[in-house]
Formats: structure tokens, C-alpha cells, sequence
């Protein structure tokens, strides 16, 4: 089984530009084409939190949403949020607290792909620094929490500069950190702040970080993605 996985900050839909497009946006995942999608910064902050995608443009798309939102508007949870491919069937979902000075937040998704359980979680972790290991230790925590263990994929900007000092220090054994590349800021990335780990299941076969003449406009932030396959047994 061969899936790819990406994850995009959005910024709620404000280009480079400084223009709101969600269009410019889904063309941008379009462009990527994955078969599962964590989004960051994908609500509002203020108000009731609406989502910057509507609903009505995602029903255009290859994707669903996976329902994980505590507001009536929103697509996720302090902004996270989960697309997947929409043949896929979601079989558990949760957003989840984490310790935070900011809002800040995680979301869960168990996915039935082709009769094969696969765990994502999003992420955004902590600007500051103040919180952020505190804030993988508990993400870790519920993963380790969660039933039936099964192959995962943990992802979102994770505003970490090392790929292993601050919080990275907190993953195990279990879990392998992929190298998308550079994805911040988008002109001219500089920093690996949105990364993709997997689980010992998982063979990386391909990750980058999507650079086109779109997605350098689209926000501030490059989506990454990562080809994983599930050897045979």
C-alpha cells in the first residue's frame, strides 16, 4: 500500500500578497494531489472561527473533511483540521488539548484505506517554545493511548528550527523523521518548520517540500508531503 501524505499551513488563506483566496489555495492542494492532508491555520481566530474553506468549494475537490470541528463554522480545531480522500472511510476522530500558553491544538483521524487501519494526527505546535516539548509529550501520550495501535503519521508545522534539539528530542525509537526540505518562508525558504514523521511501518519512498509558482504565493508556508509505503508482510 503506497500513500502520500502532506501537510500545509495555510495561513488562513493569506497570500504573500496579502490576499484571502481559498481558491488559490485548493488549487494548491490540487497541484499536490495527496491522499491525506493536515491543514494548519485553516479557521479564523476570531469570532466563531470560521473556516477559510468552505465547505461548498471542498465538496468540488477529491477530499472530505474529517468532522472534527467543536464550532458549528469551523473545519478543525484552533485551526486543524483533516482532508481525505473521500472513498476512504474515517473510522474514529478526535481533536485533542494540548498544553498551551496559545491556542493551540492537535487533531486525530483513524482512516480505513483500502481495509488497512492508518492513524494521522495534525498538529501546530507552540510559536513561542515555551510549551512545545510539553506539547509533543501529550500527543505522544494519547497516541500511546489510543486502540488498536496501528501505522501512524504525526505532522503540521511544528515551528522547530532542529530536526534534533527542543521538542524533536521527545520522539522515539518508534518513529522516523522525514526530510521534506526547507518550506518557510515560502518565497524563499530558509527553515524546515513543517515536518512529517512515521511510524516503523512505514518505507519513505519520496518527501519534499512543493515549490511552484502558485504555492509561493498561496501563504507563507510551503506545503510538504511525503510517498510512504507499508511493505508486505
Amino acid at each position: 500500500m503506497q500513500l502520500t501524505f502532506a501537510s500545509y499551513n495555510i495561513h488562513k488563506a493569506v497570500g504573500t500578497d496579502r490576499r484571502r483566496d481559498p481558491d488559490r489555495i485548493i488549487a494548491v492542494l490540487r497541484e499536490i494531489d495527496a491522499d491525506v492532508i493536515a491543514l494548519q491555520e485553516a479557521d479564523r481566530r476570531i469570532g466563531d472561527r470560521a473556516s477559510v474553506l468552505s465547505r461548498a468549494a471542498l465538496d468540488d475537490t477529491p477530499w472530505k473533511p474529517v468532522q472534527l470541528a467543536r464550532r458549528p463554522r469551523s473545519l478543525g480545531w484552533h485551526g486543524n483540521a483533516i482532508l481525505v480522500r473521500r472513498e476512504f472511510d474515517v473510522v474514529d476522530a478526535e481533536p485533542l488539548d494540548l498544553p498551551t500558553l496559545e491556542p493551540r491544538g492537535a487533531v486525530r483521524a483513524d482512516i480505513d484505506c483500502g481495509g488497512q487501519r492508518v492513524r494521522v494526527i495534525g498538529t501546530h505546535l507552540d510559536l513561542s517554545g515555551l510549551r512545545r516539548r510539553d506539547q509533543v509529550k501529550a500527543i505522544l501520550a494519547h497516541h500511546g493511548r489510543c486502540q488498536p495501535a496501528c501505522p501512524s503519521i504525526l505532522m503540521g508545522d511544528f515551528n522547530q528550527w532542529g530536526a534534533r534539539s527542543g521538542a524533536m528530542r521527545e520522539f522515539g525509537e518508534g518513529w522516523q523523521l522525514l526530510d521534506p526540505g526547507r518550506s518557510f518562508p515560502s518565497r524563499r525558504p530558509v527553515a524546515r518548520f513543517d515536518r512529517i514523521l512515521a511510524s516503523h511501518h512505514w518505507r519513505a519512498d519520496e518527501a519534499g517540500a512543493h515549490h511552484s509558482a502558485l504555492s509561493a504565493q498561496a501563504s507563507d508556508h510551503l506545503p510538504v508531503w511525503a510517498r510512504l509505503e507499508m511493505p508486505k508482510k
